[in-house]
């Protein structure tokens, strides 16, 4: 009999202009709260490889200058869900912002950490309570 073990999840902090872009989620685990684009890390493929991908499936957007920042191991109860999620930082390089995937994704908006909305994905809620009072970005 398999066990049940983590999957693993890919965060992508796409920068622009000093913002960065995040998604309202529906229909799925954390239904209505915001994340950054992302999703599922497939077999033999690269941490680029999945920011970029995803970020093109998902907004239209395309992204490079890829680097990880850290990793949080999330439990969502709720669900009977398990993940590992690596978080990267990119830059924005072209595309329009649209929504790719509606019956996943509400909306798209560019923010700044001073203006984030509170109800947050669980990962990316984690992310932020580990690296509180860490400088994670330098905008220079």
């Amino acid at each position: 009999m398999e066990k049940n073990r983590p999957k693993v999840g890919l965060g992508v902090f796409v920068f622009k202009d000093n913002k960065f872009l995040i998604q309202k989620r529906i229909n799925s685990h954390g239904h209505n709260t915001w994340c950054l684009p992302g999703g599922h890390l497939e077999f033999f493929e690269t941490f680029e490889e999945c920011a970029k991908r995803e970020t093109l499936e998902e907004a239209g957007v395309i992204c490079d200058n890829i680097n990880v920042l850290g990793v949080t191991n999330d439990f969502h109860t709720k669900e009977n869900k398990h993940y590992i999620t690596i978080f990267v930082k990119s830059n924005y390089i072209s595309g329009e912002v649209k929504i790719m995937e509606p019956d996943k994704c509400l909306e798209w908006k560019w923010v700044t950490f001073d203006d984030l909305p509170e109800n947050l994905f669980l990962p990316f809620k984690n992310f932020l309570k580990q690296k509180k009072n860490q400088k994670l970005f330098d905008y220079n």
